[in-house]
């Protein structure tokens, strides 16, 4: 019996190098980067533009992407208000110098802190709020707060402090903090008796000053019948809310006649509107 022979068929080998697909998730990562780079160049192409174009003389050291989105939120408020606030903490101000800001926009108000806790008067203020007048700024003074500290004494302070006439702003209640010895509610009670001494002593309801976070998560429900003035310096957010009636937007914004980096705030609404909220 002959031999056959079984002729075997040759198996091809697995390659053991994998594809490289365009849609890798490295590939997709760096094409929603460079068009997130792409969407932000031309979402804020006027404002980088502007500012390239523009030789600053500043002495204060300038952020460069804080001034491209002042120069964006300004930009998109146009018919608003714009205003500024100052405090001790800026120096000495040359109030002839402050006309506006970027060169451009016009800034009309002023908030000019006054008084801090039971027993603190702002060094400057005294010069701070006859300057603004001379210099036909709209002018407010504000309160700072100290949770731990008696209300009514930190109103009778204010209330000592300054004298408001007309064409001023109503007085401004600033609260950034919260207590450390006391809960909450006590602490609510303490700012409605400040609001109510001050409203009593100036004929005029106050405005209320404080961040976005404590406004949601503490006043907005429980002091809806009072007006604020809402800090968010957030990079993305570039329109002032409805609710807001003042926005302090940045705090890293610089102005000629002043040394410091300032904050400069909008008003919601027209120059006759601000006229109207002013005392009479």
């Amino acid at each position: 019996m002959a031999k056959t022979t079984t002729r075997k068929t040759p198996t091809r080998r697995k390659s053991s190098k994998k594809k490289t697909s365009l849609f890798s998730p490295k590939a997709i990562v760096f094409l929603l980067l460079f068009f997130g780079l792409i969407f932000g160049i031309y979402h804020y192409r006027e404002a980088i533009l502007y500012y390239f174009s523009f030789k600053t003389h500043k002495k204060v050291e300038t952020d460069k992407v804080a001034e491209v989105r002042i120069y964006q939120v300004l930009k998109k408020h146009e018919d608003k208000v714009f205003g500024f606030d100052v405090s001790q903490f800026q120096g000495e101000v040359r109030w002839e110098a402050i006309d506006s800001i970027e060169e451009k926009f016009p800034l009309k108000f002023v908030f000019i802190r006054a008084t801090a806790g039971n027993d603190k008067e702002d060094t400057r203020f005294d010069e701070n709020w006859a300057e603004a007048k001379k210099h036909h700024f709209i002018r407010g003074a504000y309160h700072y707060y100290r949770p731990n500290e008696n209300s009514l004494e930190q109103a009778e302070n204010f209330i000592k402090t300054v004298k408001l006439r007309k064409g001023d702003l109503p007085p401004v209640l600033d609260i950034e903090k919260l207590p450390e010895n006391q809960s909450l509610d006590s602490l609510k009670v303490g700012l409605k008796r400040w609001l109510k001494k001050v409203d009593e002593h100036y004929k005029v309801r106050p405005i209320i000053y404080t961040g976005e976070k404590y406004y949601n998560d503490f006043l907005k429900d429980e002091f809806s019948e009072y007006t604020f003035w809402v800090a968010n310096y957030n990079f993305f957010v570039e329109n002032i809310k409805d609710d807001w009636l003042f926005w302090q937007f940045t705090e890293k914004a610089t102005v000629d006649g002043i040394e410091e980096h300032v904050d400069i705030n909008i008003y919601n609404g027209s120059p006759k509107m601000l006229e109207y909220l002013t005392i009479n």
